[in-house]
């Protein structure tokens, strides 16, 4: 998908919690949602696995995309032609943080 796209969807999700975030990415009508979505939830696992963090208080402190490689295609035209066809794709960066772990140390 294009950076664009993308960070129209990034944009709505970050600095919110996890929770929050999965409602509203099932709500978008954007068919770039449904990636990130699974990117979401993928660094949730990896979070609650690894880390052993709960679900519920992990909040998106980070998220960000940019510019990946551009797929060059040609496309056959009339007259043995061939039409160049750019596929832009990105690359997206989410970080996420424990809340509980701040509100201990605030104390």
């Amino acid at each position: 998908m294009s950076t664009h796209k993308a960070r129209r969807i990034i944009d709505q999700i970050r600095g919110r919690s996890y929770e929050e975030t999965l409602m509203i990415l099932e709500l978008m009508p954007y068919r770039a949602s449904y990636p990130i979505l699974k990117l979401i939830s993928s660094a949730a696992a990896n979070a609650s696995h690894n880390m052993a963090f709960n679900e519920a208080d992990l909040m998106i402190s980070k998220a960000e995309v940019n510019d990946g490689t551009t797929v060059k295609k040609l496309k056959p035209q009339a007259r043995g032609r061939g039409y160049l066809i750019k596929k832009s794709t990105c690359h997206i960066t989410i970080v996420l943080k424990n809340i509980s772990l701040y509100k201990e140390y605030e104390v």
